[in-house]
């Protein structure tokens, strides 16, 4: 077993934190996002590089009073005051007492799962507020505000109706680990091993932890999430009971998703509703981003576009509902074995290639950053629809009117020239309808190339094949 990293990626959130930390005047920062995406080990991480009268209190779902009696107590024995142990002080005093010890210090305090307090007082924001404008807002400190219930979070600290509205200095949603900083979990793997790991877990470093030290992925899949025993086994509805009240209703329409049903009318149909029911509570998961919509990457008014499909973003719920849910009864009765079967046939064709395009996509980006590879385009993404079917990479430059195409399959065969002519046969067929000029043919492969389409690329410098994620011959250059 190796020695897991103690802290990774989280570079921009650092600094904005920094930045606030340094600040003339004080500070009030919100954090938020869903469970396990490590938003106490980040505070952890810039509370060691900070050392002094700082104050970390996770707030429980107990009352507000006993909250307040926990906080009172903490600061009573940060500040040596034995006294206010047994008073009866509000949250006003108790703040009072802490901002005026030790003036001379910058002080960061933190109320962890915030929004536990605002939801068994629900005037417990405008108490905050009242705190920050009487105590905080003049004093020497940081006040971070954390949660992990995105939807009560918003509500209670961002929303334009929420009385703390208008007084953050910052706020930082914290999303998953890049796919960059995955590899920095695990030791002895390579980029195409990582891939199906990733599919799974994603970038939520819970997750990540407990797969790292898992020999392959699916040991994995069948010790720590078909486990009824393990946490991974009931964790999309430990995420989910918490952010909506229809619990039943959206585990139906992540299945319909799921299960391949990614227009609107799909969704409806699966689900025995008319149309116009349905977008409340694709917005609900998009905000919680759990589901996004996209639309062809030709499309000129994304939002008004006939052609959006919706689909889940998050790797592990998307695993879950396509591997797990439906085989529950089955797991139940500890056949656990004829659903790592079922997973087998599907697993790679059907799931890990598709998550593999998203990480080609996201790999596009980190090329076009560098300008000897002449890869310029300012809108990428997929296109499907009548002129030539599906195509995986799809790059526009609106500016100059160049283009470029791409194939990137997860699969253990070689690429060979049939994908270089059907994507000069699709590039022919969208130069048309984008009135762009294709300029550069992409081909991504997790098994190499054909030497026939090796030659190729050596004679033609609009050509790119990438080994996984690594240029196999840059003719850029």
């Amino acid at each position: 077993m190796h020695e897991k990293k103690q802290f990774v990626d989280r570079i921009e959130e650092l600094k904005t934190l920094e930045q606030e930390y340094t600040r003339k005047a004080a500070a009030f920062v919100i954090i938020y996002g869903r469970r396990r995406v490590g938003k106490t080990a980040l505070i952890n991480e810039f509370l060691s590089r900070h050392s002094g009268c700082n104050v970390y209190f996770l707030a429980t779902q107990e009352s507000e009073e006993q909250n307040r009696r926990a906080f009172r107590n903490q600061v009573a024995e940060l500040i040596g005051n034995e006294l206010l142990k047994s008073a009866d002080a509000d949250w006003l005093t108790v703040f009072k007492l802490l901002t005026g010890y030790r003036t001379e210090e910058r002080k960061i305090i933190v109320l962890d799962e915030f929004q536990y307090i605002g939801h068994s007082a629900p005037a417990f924001p405008s108490v905050m507020q009242k705190v920050w404008d009487t105590v905080l807002k003049d004093a020497n400190i940081m006040l971070i505000l954390c949660g992990s219930l995105v939807t009560l979070m918003q509500q209670q600290t961002l929303d334009y109706s929420s009385p703390l509205y208008g007084r953050r200095t910052a706020q930082i949603k914290l999303k998953q680990i890049r796919y960059p900083y995955y590899k920095d979990f695990f030791y002895g793997k390579s980029e195409k091993d990582l891939i199906p790991f990733y599919a799974v877990t994603g970038g939520v470093p819970k997750y990540i932890e407990s797969f790292c030290d898992c020999e392959n992925v699916e040991a994995g899949i069948e010790n720590l999430v078909l486990n009824p025993q393990s946490y991974l086994y009931e964790e999309p509805y430990f995420l989910l009971q918490n952010e909506v009240n229809e619990i039943g209703s959206y585990f139906s329409l992540i299945r319909a998703i799921a299960m391949g049903n990614c227009k609107l009318s799909e969704i409806a149909a699966f689900l025995g509703v008319k149309q116009t029911n349905v977008p409340k509570y694709l917005k609900t998961l998009m905000d919680l981003d759990l589901v996004e919509r996209e639309v062809p990457v030709t499309e000129s008014n994304p939002e008004k576009s006939k052609s959006g499909l919706y689909r889940i973003t998050d790797n592990f719920i998307s695993f879950w509902f396509k591997f797990v849910y439906p085989y529950r009864s089955f797991l139940e009765r500890g056949e656990k074995t004829y659903v790592m079967e079922q997973i087998r046939k599907m697993f790679v064709q059907n799931y890990v290639s598709y998550i593999y395009e998203d990480l080609c996509r996201e790999k596009m980006w980190e090329f076009a950053s560098d300008s000897q590879r002449d890869l310029c385009f300012d809108r990428l993404g997929r296109y499907w629809g009548p002129v030539c079917g599906e195509v995986d990479l799809l790059g526009l430059d609106t500016v100059d009117g160049n283009m470029l195409i791409g194939e990137c399959k997860y699969t253990e065969a070689e690429k060979g020239l049939s994908v270089l002519h059907s994507l000069q046969e699709k590039a022919a067929a969208l130069e048309g309808k984008t009135k762009h000029k294709c300029r550069k043919i992409i081909i991504f492969s997790t098994s190499g190339f054909t030497k026939g389409l090796e030659e190729e690329a050596g004679r033609n410098a609009n050509l790119l094949l990438i080994d996984t994620f690594t240029p196999k011959r840059d003719n850029a250059r």
